[in-house]
């Protein structure tokens, strides 16, 4: 492969949180990129996300932790299980110790929009080409061709496919595939924190379980947001998408007879917004000639497990730390960087996605089990429901 005399053309399909990453860690390590994003801005679409501190250490090593920290909220308590009628503690951890002692980092809530604007500004101008809509992703033998919907061509010398569940570079290098409908669907919306009731305030991330259902709450935006996220059997009018919306009044039905005071967060918030979970098997690969792919285009994972976001990062950084290591062979490097993220994100979407039936049991032994399980100490890093450290599979802490 022919490279330029500043180093590989590299072009970047997506700016999301995953694109943005890879931009800004590929600056970092000395290599210009160009980010394509179909949006004509990056707006404030989305809503609130927890970044743990694998993703945290990597904003930090980026240059824009401090910048991300003006508007994230640092999470006390995380993980706090509540029971559906009555809200009763099943369990809870201490963040505020236990996250910078064990991973030392902490852990934080945020607005999509406010990590989004932290990656941004590690990304130059230069490299953002907004509005830019590709239309079709082909390969010439082992080339890459990008060609937009405005009749541009692009043929980089490394392609990294960052444009989501849906992704045009998946489908060209893995061939066409069709998502499974999970049966799940999801609610997200904002409470003005003026209105919010004080338990739902607290820096902390609050996730009620019931029968089918289940509701995560948490602060965000510097306190000024209460994030709502809820999951309830999909119906028929379910579509995956950022922007559909549900009525007020429907996502009160999913959660009638559950504790007032839940009920009551709810009746405070703004339009919901609703789309399907998807459910795709992990991949056995993800590279195709000059081209890879990172973030959801290669691991969706349900959102059960927290670690979207930080496995899109950490792509990022280790997709940019291989091809600094091998900066002459950027084949070999891609090669490089799905032998050692593949197997992590394909644990962390497996693990996620068994959440969905423990969050959802129907009340009766099997719950009371697991409810035994969440009040015992320790039970939760026990059984692997907190954040995992794995040497052999955790390259970030040495990127």
């Amino acid at each position: 492969m022919m490279t330029t005399e500043a180093g590989p053309r590299i072009a970047i399909l997506g700016g999301g949180i995953g694109g943005l990453a890879a931009a800004a860690f590929l600056r970092d390590k000395g290599f210009h990129s160009d980010v394509y994003e179909q949006a004509p801005a990056l707006t404030a679409v989305g809503a609130g996300l927890v970044i743990a501190p694998n993703a945290a250490r990597l904003l930090r090593r980026l240059g824009v932790l401090d910048r991300f920290v003006e508007r994230a909220v640092q999470m006390e308590i995380g993980w706090e299980f509540r029971r559906w009628e009555n809200g009763t503690v099943l369990s809870a951890e201490n963040l505020q110790d236990g996250c910078k002692r064990l991973y030392g980092e902490h852990t934080y809530a945020a607005h999509r929009a406010d990590l989004l604007n932290a990656l941004r500004s590690a990304v130059p101008e230069d490299s953002l080409h907004l509005g830019r809509r590709c239309v079709t992703v082909e390969f010439e033998g082992d080339q890459a061709v990008l060609r937009f919907e405005d009749g541009e061509t692009v043929r980089p010398d490394i392609l990294i496919g960052a444009d989501g569940v849906h992704s045009r570079v998946r489908s060209a290098i893995v061939g066409p595939t069709q998502a499974r409908e999970s049966g799940i669907c999801a609610f997200r919306a904002l409470v003005p924190a003026r209105k919010a009731p004080e338990f739902a305030r607290r820096r902390a991330q609050t996730l009620w379980i019931g029968p089918d259902h289940h509701l995560v709450h948490y602060p965000v935006s510097g306190g000024e947001y209460v994030n709502l996220v809820a999951f309830a059997p999909a119906g028929a009018s379910s579509v995956e998408s950022w922007t559909a919306t549900a009525t007020l009044e429907e996502l009160l039905d999913e959660f009638d007879g559950w504790d007032p005071r839940l009920v009551e967060l709810i009746r405070s918030a703004d339009t919901p917004g609703r789309w399907a979970l998807l459910d795709r098997e992990p991949l056995d690969h993800w590279n195709r000639g000059n081209a890879t792919l990172l973030g959801d285009a290669a691991h969706p994972m349900f959102p059960f497990f927290a670690q979207g976001a930080a496995q899109a990062i950490e792509d990022g950084a280790v997709l940019a730390l291989c091809l600094a290591e091998d900066p002459k062979s950027p084949s070999a490097a891609l090669g490089r960087y799905e032998e050692l993220r593949r197997r992590r994100t394909a644990r962390l979407q497996e693990v996620s996605h068994g959440r969905s039936h423990i969050n959802h049991l129907p009340d009766g032994p099997e719950q009371q089990a697991r409810d035994l399980a969440y009040s015992q100490a320790d039970a939760l890093r026990a059984n692997g429901w907190i954040y995992e450290y794995d040497p052999e599979v955790a390259v970030s802490a040495s990127v």
